[in-house]
């Protein structure tokens, strides 16, 4: 099933006609930035000078209202294609998220017909921008997608899910701020304020040895992005849902549950329990990328 979200707040000088019209971006812009900022530190030299390269193809993407010019541009370029291009971009809306069920095992292949989810999008979007042959704005494409795509991967609620949209259909409050879902708060305002609460999380805080334990693992990309999947939806299933304050512990959430379920409240244990998932995640998220970036445009890299 296809996330209908709710703009997180960055968006809310847009007109409230299209702010209830669009989907959110997940983990809001200023964690994807962010990511797309952990991972331009990470890149190596020959590899930066190839995406330049690559952004000189921005006009044959003809999304004049998206710019894709930058890393931190390319980590927002999917949802503001989703946006502003509806029609032509409709087939990406599924890449985004995956419905992976937090009421029982792991299961990587749930939920992804013929491929239309996010942790196979990983995989094949690396491919694409890898692939020499092809055209430089398809390439360009990939890569946008590619440094959005592993970004939403590490958002929890993009994974984990009790039959409730990632969290979308669970009614809760955060502070002041009422009438909110918790997919939502995850989004936007729980990670902007774990993000930049002294210790702010910075691409210069990431030190060489952390970026290479959250790299580590198989060579195969597909195999690195299940063991990267499971850690996020863990998350989700020990975290994000369990600990909300007075919604109940249904498992899965049935659709009588969802009309009559309380309102759940966002806590301040709720907060300290999540800030450190948040931190890590977006630090994460960012030297993962830049570990896929650089394969996929290393010198003398493949063709098919």
């Amino acid at each position: 099933m296809m996330h209908r979200l709710i703009r997180p707040l960055t968006w809310l000088a847009l007109p409230l006609a299209l702010i209830a019209s669009q989907p959110a971006l997940a983990w809001g812009e200023y964690a994807h930035r962010l990511t797309g900022r952990i991972a331009l530190a990470q890149l190596r030299p020959a590899v930066r000078a190839e995406v330049k390269r690559l952004y000189r193809a921005e006009a044959a993407l003809n999304t004049p209202e998206c710019r894709l010019r930058s890393i931190e541009e390319a980590s927002v370029w999917p949802d503001c294609v989703r946006a502003r291009y509806r029609d032509r971009f409709a087939f990406s809306a599924p890449w985004h998220y995956q419905n992976i069920s937090v009421c029982g095992d792991f299961d990587i292949t749930a939920k992804c017909p013929d491929g239309d989810c996010v942790t196979v999008q990983i995989s094949r979007q690396q491919a694409i921008l890898a692939d020499r042959s092809r055209p430089a704005h398809e390439r360009l494409q990939a890569f946008g997608f590619l440094v959005h795509f592993v970004g939403d991967m590490h958002q929890p609620l993009h994974l984990g899910d009790k039959a409730d949209l990632g969290g979308n259909q669970v009614r809760a409050d955060y502070g002041y701020k009422q009438r909110m879902n918790l997919h939502w708060i995850w989004d936007g305002d729980l990670a902007e304020r774990a993000l930049t609460e002294p210790p702010a999380i910075t691409p210069q805080r990431i030190t060489p040895a952390q970026a290479r334990t959250y790299t580590a693992g198989p060579a195969d990309t597909a195999a690195r992005v299940a063991l990267w999947a499971r850690d996020v939806w863990e998350i989700s299933r020990t975290i994000a849902y369990p600990e909300l304050q007075g919604t109940p512990d249904s498992c899965p959430i049935s659709a009588d549950q969802r009309r009559t379920l309380p309102r759940g409240m966002v806590t301040a244990d709720y907060i300290a329990k999540a800030t450190p998932s948040v931190r890590d995640q977006v630090a994460k998220a960012g030297s993962r990328i830049a570990l896929l970036v650089n394969e996929a445009l290393a010198p003398g890299g493949r063709t098919r």
